[in-house]
């Protein structure tokens, strides 16, 4: 459907909406809705959340006609949810390459440290840290180069998200990918609803991990994981 033919007076976001939930699927706020979202309406989204921050300005009674700081922040918000911080809510999954495991490699990899960025979906916050990726593969085992992981991590932290299930999504994802013998998880992260707002702590960090497969019923392979990721302090 292009959304030129339908009613103008309806906003996007309830098309979207209305989309989603005719096809009994949910929209929380670490899913993915790509595949409701038509040709040229991410652009008009973009519209009707730069008019609902407006709203949101005024009613905190920030003067957005007369303060040159704030004169432009309504756009500049609604560019940086859609096209940044929360991307990953709106776009399909990167398209990843994979290769067969030609040469059998059955040896642990580890990939990380990798950085991501999210935000928390309880204030809106940002969360940022570092992710540690476990493979061991299997002769059946699909073979993805090292910034495929970065990729397909960008991508599930693009969105409002608690840190122990974007870690949950990220492990369902890499396991479809890949289909290894087993799969192992590390994240820490700072979260800026401790250190920014609440309690103010500086210094706390989140760590928590995914154990699947072989990482779960070897604990020897599971300290081995755990004993190599140069974790700081």
């Amino acid at each position: 459907m292009n959304p030129n033919d339908a009613d103008e007076g309806t906003p996007v976001s309830v098309k979207i909406r209305e989309r989603i939930t005719a096809s009994r699927k949910r929209y929380n706020a670490n899913d993915n809705i790509a595949q409701f979202i038509e040709p040229g309406e991410l652009e008009l989204l973009l519209d009707e959340v730069e008019e609902k921050m407006k709203g949101v300005l005024s009613s905190l009674v920030i003067d957005t006609e007369r303060d040159h700081n704030t004169g432009n922040t309504a756009r500049r918000v609604a560019k940086m949810y859609l096209n940044e911080v929360f991307k990953g809510r709106y776009v399909p999954a990167p398209t990843i390459t994979e290769f067969p495991n030609a040469e059998h490699l059955n040896e642990l990899m580890i990939v990380g440290p990798i950085t991501v960025r999210s935000a928390c979906s309880h204030h809106f916050c940002p969360v940022i840290g570092q992710i540690w990726i476990g493979v061991m593969p299997n002769e059946h085992t699909n073979v993805i180069g090292l910034s495929k992981y970065a990729r397909l991590a960008e991508w599930i932290m693009g969105r409002p998200q608690i840190q122990e299930e974007a870690v949950v999504q990220l492990a369902d994802l890499i396991q479809e990918k890949t289909q290894p013998d087993g799969l192992a998880i590390v994240m820490e992260a700072s979260h800026f609803c401790m250190s920014w707002r609440g309690v103010k702590d500086m210094d706390s960090k989140m760590i928590n991990s995914v154990m699947r497969g072989a990482f779960l019923k070897n604990p020897d392979l599971r300290r081995e994981f755990l004993s190599l990721i140069p974790r700081k302090g």
